[in-house]
């Protein structure tokens, strides 16, 4: 058993560690943030984009505080920003492995079984598209679902070990997770919470004391570095990026909170329609499908069977209670991003994948397990008709991407399932019972089935697992998988150069991959929204001159225009408007201070599409430096001096 681990988990490593220096700084946007970290601890404690802490990143910190350690240890390469991720992925096939094992091992009364439940959850995990694009890059995302599943776990723990500790333990995570990537953590509490009020071994008031607990723990883990920001003084900190009045409450609720919900983000570029109409199938299309929909319809299928079979279980059943824990992330998760009328990107479908993989195991094997009963047996062999199915379908939609394929799955799908209900018919060998475990008579048969199955139902995402991991991303928004047929520029609103076409400041790949590469008239080597610039030598050599008698070697508008300078350089670059360029960060009045003061060599010009919200103060600083400054090309990038 262990070396069966140990190979899942050694493959899995190879497959999200494999030429992973290709994607070079991936989010550049988050690897200046890691690389400013690691030079000033100030930078590293609030997550700012560069070392000289003028403006933070639009989230909180938790997952920069890994790279910039990491990068301060090793040195800055795409290496030590990127294998964090990877082994953070590691661990979440593991943790994964570990939840249903528990969970499926006084189910089966079969060490064997509950070992393969875990590698098949563990697997389900390792082998979703989206899960090996996010392990391979360096968003927040990644650190999430490590968290996340880590306090799934120890809910589950909990439960069956009746110890409280490990509910406390959860909470903590969970508030770690709040500060990775702020209120998307809190959609896998409710479940969390109903599934120990239920299934706990605790009399109902100490059940309800113990979760007031565990929300305390969440509350104190997230909460301190909160009030940090929120007590330290505005002029002794850098202004929270993402938000108008430079408060980190603002941006937990507006634009990284109910904004998400209500598309009401100010600051933001898109919003409205921008990013796709919401709708109970979103899941489904061509941006999200081929990211996460491979296993969903089985999985609720094999969710509610375990519910309906155990539904005379005692209370503390650990199944029902697993059950609950992944099916409501599944439920509540995917719901809330069906419908969601804000920002929205295919790669934020990895939240869901430990739900579906932990369905997938639990579900799979159990239900295995009691094959020779009918409502067991036609639950099975749906779902994995279903799994054949949803491959099938995705996998037309990338016509000139392995045609046989869909027919494979599909028709192993349907043999699979023939055999399923076969032997579990009244009168067939498969029906009788061997030493009253309902096994199949024929043992290879069995195993035959079971294999045909598995293959039918991973080889679609295996296939674009494979696809994923042999292609460089970069970029803000990124997706997993070949080219999809009407998908365009993946999770890029259509005025952004999306799948209604235009664009700005980058192309876009076939598989919806920013590359960042545009050019605006005059702007050399400027990179844009969505893509970091991609400086000369001459212009590096340039920023470098003197670097140390100015705060900033330049100043540049938008996040990603500058942290492809910093990161060409090392030296800090100030992103003028945040983000989106609309943050006031600074105001006018407070850049012509530090041009005043001399704390800024160079102004690169630039063009960054802004949204109709938001501070416009990048646009009067961009106006004021050529107006009273002379513009000079230096390696074809037009740029201001401002001192020296």
């Amino acid at each position: 058993m262990r070396l069966e681990l140990a190979g899942l988990l050694l493959a899995t490593a190879v497959l999200y560690l494999w030429n992973l220096g290709a994607s070079g700084w991936a989010n550049a946007f988050y690897s200046a943030a890691a690389q400013a970290g690691s030079q000033e601890w100030a930078a590293w404690f609030f997550g700012s984009s560069d070392a000289a802490n003028a403006i933070t990143v639009d989230k909180p910190p938790a997952s920069l505080w890994v790279m910039g350690l990491s990068v301060r240890i090793f040195g800055l390469s795409s290496w030590s920003v990127l294998v964090p991720q990877a082994l953070m992925g590691v661990g979440t096939v593991w943790l994964v492995y570990l939840a249903v094992r528990r969970a499926a091992a006084p189910a089966t009364a079969d060490a064997g079984l509950a070992h393969r439940a875990g590698l098949l959850a563990g697997a389900a995990m390792a082998l979703t598209p989206v899960a090996v694009l996010m392990f391979r890059f360096n968003n927040p995302d990644a650190l999430l679902v490590l968290l996340m599943t880590a306090a799934a776990y120890a809910v589950l723990r909990s439960i069956q070990d009746a110890r409280v500790r490990w509910l406390l333990f959860a909470g903590v995570l969970l508030g770690f997770g709040f500060l990775t990537k702020q209120l998307q953590v809190l959609l896998v509490v409710p479940g969390f919470a109903v599934a120990y009020l239920l299934a706990a071994p605790a009399a109902a008031g100490r059940r309800i004391l113990h979760l007031l607990g565990a929300g305390a723990a969440m509350a104190v883990a997230a909460g301190w570095w909160l009030a940090a920001v929120e007590l330290i003084p505005a002029a002794d900190r850098p202004y929270i990026g993402g938000s108008q009045n430079n408060s980190i409450l603002e941006l937990t609720l507006g634009y990284n909170g109910l904004g998400r919900l209500n598309g009401d983000e100010t600051g933001s570029v898109g919003g409205s329609n921008g990013w796709g109409t919401p709708g109970l199938f979103r899941l489904f299309n061509s941006e999200f499908g081929g990211q996460i929909a491979w296993l969903l319809p089985s999985v609720l299928l094999l969710g509610a069977g375990l519910l309906w079979l155990g539904r005379r279980a005692p209370r503390t059943d650990p199944v029902r209670a697993s059950v609950i824990i992944w099916g409501s992330w599944v439920a509540v998760t995917g719901l809330t991003f069906s419908f969601m009328a804000g920002i929205i990107h295919p790669y934020y479908m990895v939240a869901l994948a430990p739900g579906i993989a932990g369905l997938a195991g639990l579900g799979g094997v159990l239900l295995w397990q009691r094959r020779n009963q009918p409502v067991a047996a036609a639950v099975l062999a749906v779902a994995i008709v279903a799994a054949g199915a949803m491959a099938a379908e995705l996998l037309v939609r990338t016509a000139a991407y392995m045609p046989w394929l869909r027919w494979v799955t599909l028709l192993g799908a349907l043999a699979a399932a023939g055999l399923v209900l076969a032997a579990a018919a009244p009168g067939s060998k498969g029906a009788v019972g061997v030493k009253g475990t309902g096994m199949m008579a024929s043992r290879t048969m069995a195993r035959t089935t079971a294999a045909l199955a598995v293959a039918a139902a991973l080889a679609g995402p295996l296939a674009y697992s494979l696809s994923t991991a042999a292609t460089a991303h970069s970029g803000s928004i990124v997706s997993a998988g070949p080219s999809v047929s009407g998908r365009g520029g993946a999770g890029v609103p259509p005025a952004l150069g999306g799948a209604a076409g235009g664009g700005f400041g980058g192309a876009t790949t076939a598989n919806g991959n920013s590359t960042g590469t545009g050019r605006g008239p005059g702007a050399g080597g400027m990179g844009g929204l969505l893509g970091a610039s991609t400086p000369s030598a001459a212009l590096v050599a340039a920023l470098q001159t003197d670097a140390g008698t100015y705060t900033w070697a330049a100043a540049v508008v938008g996040s990603n225009n500058a942290a492809g300078y910093q990161l060409a350089t090392q030296l800090p670059v100030m992103a003028v408007g945040g983000f989106n360029g609309t943050d006031p960060a600074p105001t006018l009045a407070q850049f012509q201070q530090y041009v005043a003061d001399g704390k800024i060599h160079y102004f690169i010009a630039g063009r960054l599409m802004q949204g109709e919200s938001g501070a416009n103060d990048a646009a009067q600083i961009a106006a004021w430096v050529q107006d009273n400054f002379t513009a000079r090309t230096v390696g074809g990038t037009s740029v201001y001096l401002l001192a020296g």
